[in-house]
């Protein structure tokens, strides 16, 4: 079950964007990547860690991380979790898909996504750490 991972090709839309219906519609691609996934699995009810890698064209993007996440967290509501409260910990990446990578122990799911050589991202839905026996490293 957990840790899950999918991919989405193409790039992110912003939760920032003016366009509600291309942002609905946006979602839609995440959630069926999720649930072709997923599979039977019925949603967790526990704490989650989210990490997504966009890995796009070019230098830079034009989305800020944050805006980046809200849409993918809000389309697997009802397909990985219950409701996005349960996500404690997240990390967003952004990474030119030209680049150098080391792939020793690289999921075969990640591996196709880079085959097809289209901007896509990467997610992956695992456990969160347990805050009370992990520390943040302040003493």
């Amino acid at each position: 079950m957990l840790p899950f991972e999918f991919t989405v090709e193409g790039p992110p839309l912003s939760h920032q964007t003016r366009d509600r219906s291309r942002l609905r519609a946006w979602k839609l691609p995440v959630s069926r990547a999720a649930s072709w996934r997923w599979r039977e699995n019925a949603p967790v009810a526990e704490n989650l860690r989210v990490t997504v890698t966009y890995y796009h064209e070019g230098l830079e993007t034009r989305i800020d991380n944050d805006n980046l996440l809200k849409p993918i967290q809000d389309a697997l509501i009802g397909v990985v979790y219950i409701d996005d409260r349960q996500i404690t910990d997240t990390m967003v990446r952004e990474t030119a898909i030209d680049g150098s990578f080391h792939v020793r122990g690289a999921s075969w799911v990640l591996l196709e996504a880079f085959h097809r050589g289209n901007e896509f991202l990467h997610i992956i839905v695992g456990p969160a750490p347990d805050h009370a026996t992990q520390g943040w490293g302040i003493r």
